[in-house]
């Protein structure tokens, strides 16, 4: 039985070559001459003629990776150096990623079109000069489209210009060890010394992968906004006909042929293919099909995974004169993992669960220093307006003499003691602002929320006041004793955890 390939090639006997479903870079250098329109269009067929004989003789190199270990599971003049064409945009996009997560630019940053970047030649997402358009859209452009303006745009906003944004690739390369690839632009269009491999792309597609999978979904999408217009993918034949495939670029220029890096995914298997010197899209695609068949053939069931290592940050903000961004505008604010909180002591989790809030001051007492324990007088001894406040607040464990203890014990509770102590510990320093975490119908039930809030965000409220304070019909759960920063911060913090919390100023 004939492969897939071979059906491909059988089938198209006395055909051209042509891109099909993908939109390919049909100028093969880079110099641009003016030109009327019958000119341009003489030269179109002129061109495309000669990008038929081309693609016929093109050199075939291949690969195939188990992308879950890196294993070479099958290999043809894989470190032959070739044009890879439109397959340098994913070293490209995997600088813009990089230079997104350390803080050089961001997602909605505008970027400005240079005239360089907008007469770049097709494929293309028709870009102008001066424009300004979000990052996230040239990026999907260049992802999903090919887009030879959108990538040129990309290395200009991130490095200034072509010649620094390919250094910054090439940097990157022997970083990742494609050794035997060298850049000379972001886009991929024949020019002299541009080169790579079908292994070292085969690696810069498993970086890709593992480095930042949170943008590897960019190169399974069919169609993609742009901003300006909608694209379509240059491989979604590709994408929609071979079961698990979702990724990752399609190239080609008539030094090339149609070359292309594929991943995909079946059960607990993944494997990467890679293919230069394609003689169309459909015998490549078929050519693609079959090395992944064989990779999911030869690939064991069960491996343990080995992620490529990311390599160290490799902009150059120095020499560049350029300012890295430390801090980016927050889009939205995601809710913060909650802490990880130690058992507490059983004389805690008794207070929790029963709200007997007397079982943690009687352990505070018995374990601080006669001179370092305030007495606080009981509920029903304390003013209807005051409420009752307890400190959330580091306590020595040095013990205590039992004659310093009982002394302090025996000490009298008035109510003007207990007012003193609670003016004279949220006054102190500037911390006389409160948070308030709302009313509610019982007093037990204000101390216990209170006494679960202390103890998991004991890092921005300790040393506070925990105050029930009657109002309303209901009482009031707060804590007194913050600076206004404390408490802005402690209340930001248990808001993103869904607890209602406002502010109380001085007074």
């Amino acid at each position: 039985m004939l492969s897939l390939y071979e059906q491909a090639r059988a089938g198209e006997t006395g055909k051209p070559a042509t891109a099909g479903h993908e939109e390919a870079e049909i100028v093969t250098d880079r110099r641009r001459q003016p030109a009327s329109n019958g000119l341009m269009i003489l030269i179109a067929a002129w061109l495309l003629l000669v990008n038929v004989g081309a693609a016929l003789g093109a050199p075939y190199a291949a690969m195939v990776m188990d992308a879950r270990t890196g294993e070479v599971l099958h290999s043809r003049n894989a470190d032959t150096r070739l044009h890879p064409a439109s397959l340098t945009k994913m070293m490209t996009l995997y600088i813009v990623f990089e230079a997104v997560e350390h803080g050089e630019i961001g997602l909605d940053d505008m970027v400005r079109i240079s005239r360089n970047a907008a007469s770049e030649p097709p494929s293309k997402l028709g870009l102008r000069t001066n424009q300004r358009i979000k990052l996230r859209y040239l990026i999907r452009a260049a992802a999903v489209k090919s887009a030879n303006d959108a990538a040129t745009a990309l290395g200009e906003a991130i490095e200034g210009t072509e010649a620094a944004f390919a250094r910054r690739m090439n940097r990157t390369a022997k970083a990742l060890g494609m050794t035997r690839t060298t850049f000379k632009n972001m886009h991929g269009l024949t020019e002299s010394g541009h080169l790579s491999t079908a292994r070292d792309m085969t690696i810069m597609g498993r970086h890709i992968l593992y480095d930042y999978p949170d943008y590897y979904n960019l190169f399974s999408r069919i169609t993609a906004d742009a901003g300006i217009r909608r694209v379509r993918h240059t491989n979604r034949q590709m994408l929609s006909s071979y079961r698990g495939a979702d990724g990752i670029k399609t190239g080609y220029t008539r030094a090339a042929g149609f070359n292309l890096v594929a991943s995909a995914q079946r059960g607990g298997k993944r494997v990467i293919a890679t293919v230069f010197g394609g003689r169309s899209t459909a015998t490549r695609n078929a050519r693609v099909a079959d090395l992944l068949d064989m990779g999911f053939s030869r690939a064991p069931t069960r491996v343990a995974l080995r992620k490529p290592g990311r390599p160290p940050y490799t902009a150059d903000s120095r020499r560049a004169g350029k300012t890295i961004r430390l801090v980016t505008t927050i889009q939205r604010s995601l809710r913060p993992r909650a802490r990880p909180i130690a058992s507490p002591p059983a004389t805690v989790v008794a207070a929790v669960k029963n709200g007997v809030e007397d079982v943690l001051s009687e352990v505070a007492v018995a374990q601080a220093p006669a001179d370092m324990v305030t007495p606080r007088p009981r509920p029903d001894e304390l003013a209807p307006d005051t409420g009752d406040a307890i400190a959330v607040a580091s306590v020595r464990t040095d013990p205590p003499t039992p004659e310093r203890a009982q002394g302090s014990a025996s000490e009298g509770d008035s109510d003007a003691d207990a007012r003193e102590v609670v003016t004279r510990i949220s006054t102190s320093d500037g911390r006389d602002w409160g948070i308030n975490l709302g009313r509610f119908d019982t007093r037990h039930t204000a101390q216990k929320v209170l006494l679960k809030t202390a103890l998991r965000e004991i890092s921005t409220l300790e040393g506070t006041l925990r105050k029930v304070v009657p109002r309303g019909g209901g009482f009031d759960a707060m804590f007194m004793g913050l600076d206004r920063d404390s408490a802005d911060l402690a209340c930001r913090r248990l808001q993103a955890r869904k607890v209602t919390c406002f502010m109380m100023a001085p007074g």
